[in-house]
């Protein structure tokens, strides 16, 4: 109780001073996950935090679904560019796949004798890119819209691809002695289809009935926000109880309903980005716990060299030549292949890492998490308003 008392503490104290903290480029995320450093660090912690309890777990499991859920429907912003159709399908189902695989192999090099399900799972850990360290890089009007635009899709869609896959890997490293590969194959599959099938009729259904209880005067737009906010909580709830992934469910119900919540308009989804954004802040402040306590005893060279190779060339290399031909000219091509941001999905991730690992598998893939998203937080940090001055610079000299 302590602990929410303090994040809800901080998210005032925050709401107070935003504009003025952000002047001297203090973003909320770093603001959160330097107070979880200073109140939670120690033996003796002035906030303590036990993520190894059932209800952490479950909490952050409902995080990521609210999340996904949001970023299914926030993706949609963009549909109107018909040149994005091709190119962001590559960055997702090209680049992203290929990013994964090189990190995978890039720790086999970095961590010798590293079983591969554990490197497996920290690669799909680092790699999912994350928006909020460089959120006002979206709405910088001086950065091409398509560029925004791909970043604003992949970002909104790679957590969902990307979390299945996650479960399918752990499971193999929980279950590795108790049940064979093929089981654990059906068992995914199963699960993934359960989740489906949730998503989509929820997603239907919901949407069936805004719709007409919005037309029958029945409801207004302002009302039937929180629907919008009920529903992550429900796909997960739903698909939990019949066995299937509940993050699978919340993404695919957002995408089923995404088109008729901007529709309804009246800020539909204002509701349910607010308590996401409410919820990410409180992730940067787990993060903190976590940054404290695994580098207490110092950081290794390898686990800061895997963490620059995540950010630079294993994100850089697949993204850069996935787009080729894509309408990307060669320096939107660089900016798209720099400006991979991580934070809060690879957090969660981390976290659920932890509640669910052996404590020292756990460790390890929060030790790289925790190095990756530090070095994202302040070179993505420092780097996208000289990236930004540089598209306008260019802009300018080509009109002139």
């Amino acid at each position: 109780m302590l602990a929410f008392l303090v994040v809800l503490s901080l998210l005032f104290a925050w709401a107070l001073a935003a504009d003025r903290l952000a002047r001297w480029s203090i973003t909320a995320p770093l603001a959160f996950a330097i107070a979880g450093i200073v109140l939670t660090r120690g033996y003796d912690p002035a906030v303590p935090l036990d993520l190894e309890a059932h209800s952490a777990h479950r909490g952050v499991e409902l995080v990521l679904a609210v999340l996904l859920f949001v970023d299914a429907t926030e993706a949609r912003h963009y549909e109107v560019l018909k040149e994005r159709s091709v190119g962001e399908r590559r960055l997702l189902f090209v680049a992203l796949p290929l990013s994964v695989i090189l990190a995978t192999l890039a720790g086999a090099l970095v961590f010798p004798g590293t079983n591969w399900w554990l490197l497996g799972v920290t690669a799909l850990v680092v790699m999912p890119m994350d928006l909020a360290p460089i959120s006002m890089f979206l709405r910088d009007r001086r950065v091409p819209l398509r560029v925004r635009a791909a970043l604003n899709i992949e970002g909104g869609f790679n957590d969902g691809l990307i979390s299945p896959v996650f479960v399918f890997c752990v499971a193999n490293l929980v279950s590795a002695h108790s049940s064979s590969f093929a089981d654990l194959v059906v068992h995914a599959l199963k699960e993934a289809g359960l989740a489906v099938l949730v998503g989509i009729a929820l997603g239907y259904l919901a949407s069936q009935l805004v719709r007409r209880a919005l037309g029958s005067g029945w409801a207004s737009a302002e009302t039937l926000r929180l629907a919008s906010l009920a529903l992550p909580f429900m796909a997960y709830a739903a698909s939990v109880l019949v066995g299937g992934n509940g993050f699978v469910a919340a993404f695919v119900t957002g995408l089923c309903y995404a088109a008729t919540a901007h529709e309804v308009g009246g800020n539909n989804l204002e509701l349910v980005h607010d308590v996401a954004q409410v919820m990410a802040f409180a992730v940067w402040f787990t993060f903190g716990k976590l940054t404290a306590d695994e580098f207490a005893g110092g950081v290794g060279w390898d686990v800061v060299l895997y963490g620059l190779l995540a950010l630079t060339v294993l994100r850089f290399v697949p993204v850069y030549f996935s787009v080729a031909g894509m309408g990307f000219d060669r320096p939107e091509r660089c900016a798209l292949g720099w400006l991979g941001s991580r934070g809060v999905t690879s957090i969660v991730f981390g976290i659920l890492a932890v509640t669910q690992l052996s404590p020292e598998d756990g460790r390890f893939v929060v030790n790289a998490m925790s190095v990756t998203v530090l070095l994202s937080v302040v070179l993505h940090g420092v780097s996208v308003v000289p990236v930004a001055r540089w598209f306008e610079r260019r802009t300018t000299g080509t009109t002139t």
